[in-house]
């Protein structure tokens, strides 16, 4: 009977470390944050690792996320829509970044078809089990008042709608000072992306920090 005891405490200290281990490992698991976005996430005209995605990789390292940053520059939401299926399928992100859009309004596309866009891409992550951050811009108000307060819109419409956290406007702090741009007046310097990760960061981390 002793040694009977002696060896079911033996079995239970050895299933308590290894149901330690097994949590432990599952809590410690890298994760895999994929960026869909275009110019503004890709670094256009900026030095390499000076844009806000790179930023945010510097800072997600303590938690063990890798960034996978598959933004296009000249990137619509029509050609985002067509990449997410193989961006999804190669790197089985568990979350993803939307930064889609100016492309879009700056060409006076119609706001249905990047919204139906939109939409697509984030059941398409959805399906595959992934989170989503949708991330919001404006476009300039000379391209209309009502064109351009329904194409913000489209955003609010479609967290609500798809029930996914949005970051309302990456620029900010930005948009308004001519200062914080290159010639284009599109395109930020690399001074202004830290501001651009301080308008993203909020909604970014708690779905990175989420089981």
């Amino acid at each position: 009977m002793v040694l009977f005891g002696k060896l079911r405490h033996v079995v239970l200290a050895l299933l308590a470390v290894l149901s330690w281990s097994l949590s432990a490992s599952a809590y410690s698991a890298p994760k895999t944050l994929l960026v869909v976005g275009d110019s503004l996430s890709a670094e256009y005209g900026i030095a390499r690792g000076a844009g806000w995605v790179a930023l945010a990789e510097q800072k997600l390292k303590a938690l063990d996320v890798k960034v996978i940053n598959a933004s296009v520059s000249g990137e619509t939401t029509s050609g985002g829509r067509s990449r997410m299926p193989q961006l999804l399928s190669k790197h089985k992100p568990d979350v993803v970044v939307i930064e889609l859009g100016a492309n879009d309004g700056l060409r006076g596309l119609p706001v249905t078809a990047a919204e139906s866009n939109l939409r697509a891409m984030i059941e398409a992550v959805q399906k595959a089990g992934a989170k989503v951050l949708l991330v919001g811009i404006r476009v300039p108000p000379n391209y209309g008042r009502d064109y351009s307060e329904k194409f913000f819109g489209m955003y609010g419409t479609l967290s609500k709608a798809m029930g996914v956290p949005l970051a309302p406007f990456m620029l900010e702090s930005v948009a308004a000072k001519p200062e914080l741009f290159q010639p284009d007046r599109l395109h930020p310097l690399a001074s202004a992306h830290p501001i651009i990760l301080g308008n993203i960061w909020p909604y970014l981390l708690p779905i990175v920090k989420a089981k």
